[in-house]
């Protein structure tokens, strides 16, 4: 009995330890984020980098305020989205709710030039002018500003705190919330008009989506650009993943040319380089990127192509006196050319770019087209289903129907409306001139709900198409409807 006893204690002895073990293991599973401490560096890409992020936050921030006259009662702000008056304005194009298959087409051609831009030199968009990069670039130059660069920001994080580095810390994340918070707000003014709704912010008379959205954009800029940073490109963008789809070996992409800088190692002041390669492994590579990758050990999913590593590396092969380019854009194509000692060859019109830019043309051109031939008329016939029809005590049969007359120009416009394909039918409406022929006046950029009423001899079939025609008979343009006219024989 002693015996089983103790070997009943073994076991769970034995369990409890291969439990410790699991809950060892899968602690270990899960490696700790290690912040990345991008170095500053200067050189060509960079340049282009800063004029790209200089750029795309001026577009942002200033593009709610420029001014575009619409006429008298009509906004004019250049780009609003207009909820309330449930309208698109971009420039000199109106887009109604009815016409949303045009942002539809924006978005598809916004998908194929990505598409296209990816399959010829891989993931620029990305390393330039995804939002993620450029708030992430403006975040990183403030870090700069109040920690300096990569080394001393480094021995500040492992520093004790003191008064020092408390107000480095505290000034860097109040210019890091003050970007957030004009980040937010910019974006909540495409919303309204900016004039009125910046002062309308700070006296508290603002709606309370405008803070609410405000507060949601402020906190996403804030985190996604200040703390999570690569994180983001690694593990909450598909793109990525999708881009893998989307290129081939002639894609141009950020490459560590290995036939010239293999085998790599330290060298030192006049040493020779016969026999080894030009990288003298000094990671400055490394240091400058802003995902923290090691670009020579080859494609890997977290380069974004921002080519901060191509300048490092030039700056180092000048100071060692050998050409630039040991990093630099090309494909994976030339690597393997240049390994079997061919010539390497850029070969950006191939096949996936002709058909991406076909339809880029295609769509483009089928939008063009549809915005400048699209009517400033348009009619929607609603007929009642409750009840179908009317029966008068003449035995003439009666069908009710709501028209909704829009007029997209700028001033009110008189419409005559008339109803086909014969003259069987009585037409009459309330507020309206006439019988037979309508006349009813649409105030400018608005759409009135009219309800008519149609009238047929008994004879009439039990469904009949009726057409209705709204006609301007100053300018001519003209639409219609078709729809069908019920009877009791139904």
């Amino acid at each position: 009995m002693d015996r089983a006893v103790e070997e009943t204690g073994s076991s769970a002895i034995a369990v409890s330890d291969a439990k410790a073990v699991n809950r060892a293991s899968v602690r270990t599973l899960y490696k700790a984020r290690e912040p990345v401490y991008p170095k500053r560096v200067r050189g060509l890409f960079r340049r282009v980098k800063w004029l790209m992020m200089g750029f795309a936050l001026a577009v942002y921030y200033l593009l709610p305020w420029l001014r575009w006259d619409r006429g008298e009662g009509r906004p004019s702000q250049a780009v609003l989205v207009d909820f309330a008056g449930e309208r698109f304005y971009f420039f000199w194009i109106e887009i109604w709710p009815q016409e949303v298959y045009y942002i539809t087409g924006l978005l598809i051609l916004a998908a194929l030039s990505l598409f296209l831009v990816t399959s010829m030199f891989g993931r620029v968009w990305c390393g330039y002018a995804c939002p993620q990069t450029v708030w992430t670039d403006l975040f990183l130059a403030v870090e700069r500003f109040f920690e300096g660069d990569r080394n001393a920001q480094i021995r500040l994080a492992k520093s004790p705190w003191t008064g020092s580095k408390f107000a480095r810390k505290a000034g860097k994340h109040v210019v890091w919330l003050l970007i957030a918070a004009a980040t937010g707000g910019a974006l909540v003014f495409y919303f309204h008009d900016a004039p009125s709704l910046l002062p309308a912010l700070f006296d508290g008379t603002a709606s309370v989506s405008a803070y609410l959205f405000l507060g949601i954009l402020t906190f996403t800029t804030y985190s996604l650009a200040g703390f999570a940073r690569e994180q983001v490109c690694i593990y909450m963008c598909p793109w990525p993943r999708i881009q893998a789809a989307l290129i081939d070996e002639h894609a141009l992409n950020v490459t560590y040319r290995r036939n010239r800088g293999e085998p790599r190692g330290a060298h030192k002041k006049g040493q020779s380089w016969e026999g080894r390669g030009h990288c003298i492994d000094c990671n400055q590579c490394v240091a400058a990127c802003p995902m923290g990758i090691d670009i020579r050990d080859g494609d890997q999913l977290e380069c974004i192509n921002c080519a901060l590593c191509i300048d490092a590396c030039n700056d180092v092969m000048k100071k060692v006196g050998l050409p630039t380019g040991l990093i630099g854009y090309d494909t994976s194509h030339n690597v393997e050319l240049r390994a079997r000692g061919e010539k390497p060859k850029i070969n950006i019109l191939r096949p996936r770019t002709f058909v991406y830019a076909g339809l880029i043309a295609l769509i483009g051109g089928i939008m063009l087209f549809s915005l400048g031939t699209r009517a400033t008329i348009d009619l929607n016939v609603l007929r009642d289903r409750n009840p179908p029809y009317v029966r008068l005590s003449d035995g003439t049969f009666r069908n009710a129907y709501t028209l909704k007359l829009m007029n997209r120009t700028g001033s009110a416009r008189d419409f005559t409306i008339t109803v086909g394909p014969d003259n069987a039918f009585i037409l009459r409406a309330v507020g309206a001139e006439g019988e037979g022929t309508l006349t009813v006046r649409v105030a400018a950029d608005e759409t009135r709900a009219l309800r008519v009423f149609l009238t047929a001899p008994q004879q009439a079939e039990e469904s009949v198409p009726v057409i209705f025609t709204v006609r301007d008979p100053v300018s001519g343009e003209f639409v219609a409807d078709e729809t069908n006219f019920l009877t009791g024989d139904r």
